[in-house]
Parts: structure tokens; C-alpha cells; sequence
């Protein structure tokens, strides 16, 4: 592979850099600031509509998808260095340009998946920011790494399907501008195929029987970048057949196809996050003294830095080959690379904004600093998108089976 970007991409990369310099980052404090002044916490401060409109204003939209009939049309090759730009600020610079989960992964369904009249009504004020959207799959009563436990019944009554189960850290669902779910259930819970027993309806938030019970913290935090994660009960709640994406049967697979661009997309933005945690670490090594001398000087901080440094190197280029897969064989064949990624990824970013909050002290645990959100939000994806252990026993498994 070639590891020169092309012009496009130094474009947009150019556009999104100069865009997170004059725009984002001065925006930083004040979403801080102006969220605390909201009714709700997850209410869009005002100065994230002002950076929407001008992402839009600029190009810097929807850059996420490669179909060009909905969005730039960019490769995920092309992606990569944008998305690791706006993983620098993953509070704002995703929702600024319309590139944040779960808006993204729902928005590919829905384009891959969707039939014109979902698209018209669902997808279309998606891609133009206008509404939110929530991804209901993961249960709180089993262990929802393995999808074919879920419990959730999707039943046909006629004209219309039964929604009738409990739903945990559904992202996007605590956002005031939520309007639709994607919710997995089972339709044929005793099929033979336990991956053909789910399928994927599309349920409007306000439809009767549908209940946000409460808010879920991720170490604290309300997350904002995700709009917020919720527990949701369905409770009998009713929607016509149409609303039925696909198939029936078809759950898994979609929620397949949703994950694999997902988990890159996140490891992406991680790299992002391990660059400006490094920029954090280097400027303070060089601006505080200890024991009679900077922090730039002592050892273990030249090592913390040095080897933070190597890290993130070796997961750029292993982030850009999947890329660079995933356009050239599919998402079946860089099933391995995809795996190797999440696996890889949130772990070394997590231990690269470990020794950062370390070389901040108190600071570092602290709201004055983005460390310990960004260490939050790094954490939780070594579980979100499937657990580092089940891609380790799955990608084990391909290996074994080599030598069978």
C-alpha cells in the first residue's frame, strides 16, 4: 500500500486541521461552560450548532460515508487521517462535522439496508444533523457479547410488530434530539439458525410503551459525545411492518455490517486521542520542574514519551492496512485486521493516557484537563463493539484453525 495521501485527502485534511485550530478547540471551555448552564446535560450547547454550521459551510460533513450518493464518498483509507483528526476532540469535532457514533453506524444501516421510505424519513434529516439517533441492542440481563443471547421479542400482530423488552447503555438515546431507534430483537426465537432468529425494527422515540427509564454514567461522566447512553424498556410498544429494515432474520448480519466500519472508525479517533494525549504529556514534561529540574528531563518521563511515541506509530499503520483492506477485500476479508485493531487499539491508548494523567497529578483526575474524559471514553471501548476478549478468542480460532 501506498502510505502518501492523495490530494483529496491532504484537502480535507488541510480544511479539518485549520477547521479544529480556529473552531473546535477554542470551543472546548465554552461547551463547558455553556452546558452547565442547560436544563439538561445532554442538551447541544449553542456553540456546537455554531461549529455545525460552519463544518457544513466549509465541506467538512458526512465524510464518513462512502457511498457519495449520501456522503463524501471517501474511502476508509481516505477517512483514517480525518477521523484520527477529529478524535483530538471527541466531545466536539465529531457531532461538529456529523461523524459521530451512533449517528454513523445508523446512518450506514440505513443506506445499505433502509428501503426509500426509510431512507426519506430517517435518513435524509440524519445526514443533514437535524435529528439524533439510538442503536438498542445491548441488554442488561445477558451477556449481550454474544448477540444471539438477546431476549428482546420483536412480534408480528398482523399489520404491526410487538416490541417487548429492557435495553441498556443505548447510545444517543439520552439526547433531547433523539428521534428514532434501531432496535435488534428476536422474531423467530426458536429458528434453527441462531443467527437468523434476530432482526433490526426502526421504533420512533415517542411511540406509546416505549419508556427511557433512566440515564447510564460511563465512570461519571453523561458522555456527551455519544448523546448520551440510557436504559430503555419496550413494553408492547407497536410499529407497523414496514418499519422492519431488511428482512426478517436479517438482525445479525446488519448488526455485522454495523460493527465492522464502527470499530474502526473508533480506533481511528483513539489514535487521535494518544496524539493529543502525547502533545498534553510533552507540554507539561516541559513547562514543571521536580527534584531540581524539569519533568522533560527525568527518565521515566523520556520513557513514558518515547515509548507513547512507538505506539502510536505501530497503530497507525496497523489502523491504515485495515483501512486499506476493508476497501480492497471487504469487511469479510479484513475480518482479522478488524479484530486486531479493536483489540490492539483501546488497550495502548488507555495505558498512553494512564501515564499522562499520572504526569498530571491531580490534575490529571481532574476537570481542568481532557485526560480523564478521554480515558473514560478510551476504557469503555475496550467493551463497547464487542469486549477484547471475545475478539481474542475469535481471532485465536482463525490461527488455531490454520494448523488443524
Amino acid at each position: 500500500m501506498d502510505f502518501t495521501f492523495d490530494a483529496r485527502t491532504e484537502e480535507l485534511r488541510a480544511g479539518l486541521l485549520a477547521f479544529m485550530d480556529e473552531h473546535v478547540h477554542p470551543a472546548e471551555q465554552v461547551a463547558d461552560e455553556q452546558r452547565a448552564v442547560l436544563d439538561s446535560p445532554w442538551a447541544t450547547p449553542p456553540v456546537v450548532e455554531e461549529l455545525k454550521a460552519e463544518a457544513r459551510r466549509q465541506g467538512l460533513w458526512n465524510l464518513f460515508l462512502p457511498d457519495s450518493a449520501y456522503g463524501a464518498g471517501l474511502t476508509n483509507l481516505q477517512y483514517a487521517p480525518l477521523a484520527e483528526i477529529m478524535g483530538r476532540s471527541p466531545q466536539l469535532a465529531p457531532t461538529a462535522t456529523n461523524c459521530a457514533a451512533p449517528d454513523t453506524g445508523n446512518m450506514e444501516v440505513l443506506a445499505q439496508f433502509g428501503d426509500e421510505r426509510q431512507r426519506k424519513q430517517w435518513l435524509e434529516p440524519l445526514l443533514a444533523g437535524e435529528i439524533r439517533s439510538a442503536f438498542a441492542m445491548t441488554e442488561p440481563d445477558v451477556a449481550s457479547s454474544d448477540a444471539t443471547n438477546i431476549t428482546t421479542r420483536i412480534e408480528r400482530d398482523g399489520d404491526e410488530y410487538v416490541i417487548t423488552g429492557r435495553k441498556w447503555y443505548i447510545s444517543g438515546a439520552m439526547h433531547p434530539d433523539c428521534r428514532i431507534f434501531i432496535v435488534m430483537g428476536k422474531t423467530d426465537p426458536g429458528g434453527a439458525d441462531v443467527r437468523r432468529q434476530q432482526s433490526m425494527v426502526l421504533v420512533p422515540r415517542g411511540t406509546p410503551g416505549v419508556t427511557i427509564t433512566r440515564a447510564m454514567r460511563v465512570f461519571g461522566y453523561e458522555d456527551h459525545y455519544h448523546g448520551g447512553h440510557a436504559e430503555v424498556v419496550f413494553d408492547q410498544a407497536r410499529v407497523p411492518v414496514s418499519n422492519l429494515i431488511g428482512e426478517e432474520g436479517g438482525g445479525f448480519a446488519i448488526a455485522q455490517a454495523r460493527l465492522g466500519p464502527g470499530r474502526i472508525h473508533h480506533c481511528m479517533r483513539l489514535i487521535g486521542m494518544a496524539e493529543r494525549a502525547i502533545e498534553l504529556m510533552c507540554r507539561r514534561a516541559v513547562s514543571r520542574d521536580a527534584f531540581g529540574k524539569a519533568l522533560a528531563q527525568q527518565g521515566v518521563v523520556q520513557n513514558w514519551i518515547a515509548d507513547a511515541r512507538v505506539a502510536v506509530e505501530q497503530l497507525r499503520l496497523l489502523v491504515l492496512k485495515t483501512a486499506w483492506m476493508m476497501d480492497t477485500v471487504g469487511n469479510r476479508g479484513a475480518h482479522t485486521e478488524i479484530q486486531a485493531i479493536k483489540i490492539a487499539t483501546p488497550r495502548t491508548v488507555v495505558g498512553i493516557l494512564d501515564r499522562a494523567i499520572q504526569l498530571y497529578g491531580a490534575g490529571g483526575v481532574s476537570q481542568d484537563h481532557p485526560l480523564a474524559e478521554l480515558y473514560a471514553a478510551a476504557r469503555t471501548l475496550m467493551i463497547a463493539d464487542g469486549p477484547d476478549e471475545v475478539h481474542q478468542r475469535s481471532l485465536a480460532r482463525r490461527e488455531i484453525k490454520k494448523y488443524r
